[in-house]
């Protein structure tokens, strides 16, 4: 029952994505109400397939594939969110197919990490600021690729700059720094809380989750002072974000991927 009902989530997920790519190779309009309530009855089975995968049982499995399909659920359900407000449609098919790609793997590859968390409600704040913090992040590393894109479409002179279904350039710069703005906040709440609640947060094996994030805070940090400070754009800050989302994926699933992943398989 599991697999069927991922299969689904899975196939409109890329219903959704097939009715957005026609609007981004012409100058159609893309209709934004099929588009919504197709990735809504998507979200729905992954949001029930994620309570049976994690709840499921004593506990919460917080497996590495569990996790990684909880993360591109709250990637898919903030972007599906704002589509009435902004154009997205060049970063929804890369969320709807990462959504449906790690669905599909948390139901077909089950793996085991369970934690007790409702007797540390603490940490589990802690975790749930952590989840946001590199969700919204990562939507910054969407808009930072989409705004490399454009600037490439621009300088190049291509046709694809001028589809109604793309945004401009400065808008897509102004939302990319707001975004990556509330991330560095939820980011920062997500350090504290972790030195406030969590007691073995430098301990051996855990220590790496603390020193990168940290760094990546700080490169966030230093992105956001020289955008708002020196006017810093354009290639520089491309490049501030991938680095900043690469340490954030290290700290969040870098041992995980080697315990759970690479030993399993070896």
């Amino acid at each position: 029952m599991e697999i069927l009902t991922a299969l689904l989530a899975s196939l409109l997920y890329l219903a959704a994505i097939l009715q957005i790519i026609p609007g981004l190779s012409s100058n159609n309009q893309i209709s934004a109400k099929p588009v919504f309530f197709t990735a809504l009855a998507a979200l729905a089975l992954h949001a029930y397939l994620l309570k049976d995968l994690i709840l499921s049982g004593s506990g919460q499995n917080l497996s590495m594939l569990n996790v990684a399909s909880l993360v591109s659920f709250i990637i898919a359900m903030m972007t599906t969110g704002l589509i009435f407000r902004l154009r997205l449609w060049f970063l929804l098919p890369v969320v709807y197919a990462f959504a449906g790609l790690n669905l599909a793997s948390a139901t077909l590859l089950p793996g085991a990490f369970i934690t007790h968390l409702e007797s540390h409600p603490e940490v589990l704040l802690h975790i749930s600021l952590a989840l946001f913090s590199y969700s919204t992040l990562m939507i910054a590393t969407l808009y930072a690729l989409q705004l490399a894109w454009l600037d490439y479409q621009l300088k190049h002179k291509k046709r694809q700059v001028i589809n109604h279904n793309v945004p401009p350039l400065m808008m897509v710069e102004r939302q990319l720094f707001n975004i990556i703005l509330v991330g560095q906040v939820l980011l920062t709440l997500t350090l504290i809380s972790g030195f406030v609640f969590v007691d073995d947060m430098f301990a051996q094996g855990k220590a790496h989750k603390a020193f990168l994030s940290m760094a990546a805070w700080g490169v966030y940090g230093v992105l956001l002072w020289g955008h708002y400070q020196s006017g810093w754009r354009g290639r520089r800050v491309v490049w501030f974000s991938i680095v900043g989302a690469f340490l954030l994926t290290l700290a969040y699933f870098g041992s995980r991927f080697v315990r759970e992943i690479l030993i399993a398989v070896y």
